[in-house]
């Protein structure tokens, strides 16, 4: 029979009405919980170390930025006062002698005015007049050089080409006087008519930026240049000789900053000597060159590498402790889970005992009084009947006497499974109710469907084919009384019992070996007998 209803009573296991679902895996939540929020912990310091080290280190750029702004611009003011006091030099020069010309007679005079000039600006190597040939017509020293000239050299290549009278800046050489390493700057030299008559050179000493250099505080990484616009290296620090004269214009200073503005600074490779350092450059505005000062990335970062790994320490010894601590937490956790398990599992073991019957394994009175209670309730909400089946052994103490206890515990025991094996829903709750006496209580059952199974059991324990002697059958055989009805609310569960049992003793009166129902008035039917 479909039943639209069911309650869920398992025979091998304690019905319990105040039993929570889920109980077991409430632990499970916590484990992942405090998994997550080390993990959280962890996180959340990893992010802060994150953004404090950023932050300082930003900050160290920004300063370092800034310092590096402040040197190339005292370095291209600097470096624009010495070419500019030079020039002014040269270009006073340059008009006394397109006036006076540098004949044999004016040249005694200019030679002293060379030296005195020369005497006067420290930064200057020299001061040199060559005719149109190349060839040395004045010094500034006293004894004239000699040689084939310096028609090879780029600043008189560049003067016999151009007729432009500005100051020019060429190449660093080395001074054919003295052998010192110099930076040109030269102006050329007319007659009255603007013909090429020559080229005044004054030659500033290497030694001079040197100096200059080595009076600002940079690092042991840290580089200084002069340079010209295209590129030439003109002077550095540190000093390396076979660099002087090289091309830096492939840089990203020259190729890709400078283009972009006349100043500012940038993190790049230095093709020199291959170091990653920031670089401040500035071009000067009264004369192609260009200053820049650089600091190594790793002395700028220095104080913040000890800083973050020092952080970084601090932050894993507390990512530790968060883990160990965390560790023995989840352990703790899980001692406590194997307890509670174990705790669960005696309570479950207990309330078997308490809720079944040993021998026979189906419920026993208790279990039975607390089902009972709880399907009254539900059919009077739902307005669903409620049957129950009494049944016990016919002739059981005639069973007793003559076989035994021992042999009327095993019969007891098979009529029991013959009982369980008929109740096929979970909601029907099979119970030993005293003695050879058994109870089946069917949820959402009405009368003929509680006599359906009851004739299943009947059936099923003849089946079995006990041997009974003292049966009129010669086999053991039981009796039923089926009752059923629809709770109200108000009902009595003893009347409920006393009408099943009123039944049970009908159908023992009509001769045993039969089911009987109790109806509401009081009537009963006595199913038909099984000779099988």
């Amino acid at each position: 029979m479909h039943c639209p209803y069911r309650m869920i009573f398992l025979l091998t296991r304690p019905h319990d009405p105040h039993h929570v679902p889920g109980v077991a895996s409430k632990r499970l939540p916590l484990r992942k919980a405090a998994v997550l929020f080390i993990a959280a912990v962890c996180l959340c310091l990893c992010g802060l170390l994150y953004l404090q080290l950023e932050q300082s280190r930003s900050h160290d750029l920004r300063q370092a930025q800034i310092a590096s702004s402040n040197l190339t611009r005292a370095m291209a003011q600097q470096a624009e006062d010495t070419f500019m006091k030079a020039d002014l030099v040269l270009t006073s020069l340059v008009d006394w002698i397109q006036i006076d010309g540098f004949g044999p007679p004016q040249r005694p005079r200019l030679q002293k005015t060379f030296a005195r000039r020369v005497h006067a600006l420290t930064q200057l190597h020299g001061i040199f007049l060559f005719d149109q040939k190349g060839q040395w017509v004045v010094t500034s020293f006293d004894n004239m050089p000699r040689g084939s000239g310096v028609t090879d050299r780029e600043y008189f290549k560049f003067h016999q080409q151009n007729v432009s009278t500005v100051a020019h800046i060429g190449p660093a050489i080395r001074s054919r006087e003295s052998g010192e390493w110099i930076i040109p700057i030269s102006r050329r030299v007319n007659d009255k008519n603007g013909q090429f008559q020559g080229v005044l050179m004054a030659g500033i000493k290497m030694s001079y930026f040197d100096q200059f250099f080595k009076s600002f505080s940079i690092d042991d990484n840290g580089s200084m240049f002069l340079g010209l616009t295209d590129g030439t290296l003109l002077a550095r620090r540190p000093f390396i000789e076979s660099k002087i004269g090289t091309s830096l214009a492939r840089s990203e200073v020259f190729e890709k900053f400078l283009p972009r503005a006349p100043s500012g600074s940038a993190m790049s490779t230095s093709l020199v000597d291959g170091v990653v350092r920031l670089f401040g450059y500035r071009q000067l505005e009264a004369y192609p060159l260009v200053v820049s000062a650089a600091s190594s990335k790793d002395t700028i970062l220095a104080g913040w590498y000890d800083t973050a790994f020092r952080s970084c320490l601090i932050v894993a010894l507390v990512m530790l402790g968060v883990g160990v601590f965390g560790w023995v937490f989840i352990r703790q956790v899980r001692v406590g889970e194997r307890v509670e398990a174990d705790l669960r599992k005696a309570q479950e073991a207990l309330e078997l005992i308490a809720t079944h019957d040993s021998l026979t394994g189906l419920g026993n009175r208790r279990l039975f009084e607390r089902a009972l209670d709880i399907e009254f309730g539900r059919g009077a909400r739902q307005q669903s009947p409620l049957s129950l089946i009494m049944l016990d052994i016919d002739f059981f103490k005639r069973y007793n006497d003559t076989y035994g206890h021992v042999v009327g515990d095993h019969c007891l025991a098979q009529v029991a499974r013959s009982v369980k094996n008929c109740c096929h829903r979970k909601a029907d709750l099979a119970v030993r109710y005293g003695g050879e006496e058994f109870a089946v209580l069917l949820p959402d059952t009405d009368i003929h469907g509680a006599m359906t199974i009851a004739e299943h059991i009947r059936r099923s324990v003849m089946d079995k084919n006990i041997k009974h002697s003292g049966s009129p059958t010669g086999y053991v055989t039981v009796s039923l009384g089926c009752y059923s009805f629809v709770p109200t609310g108000h009902d009595s569960m003893e009347v409920f019992i006393q009408r099943a049992d009123a039944a049970l003793y009908q159908a023992k009166h009509s001769g045993r070996n039969r089911s009987a129902v109790l109806s509401m008035e009081g009537g009963v039917e006595v199913l038909a007998r099984s000779d099988r």
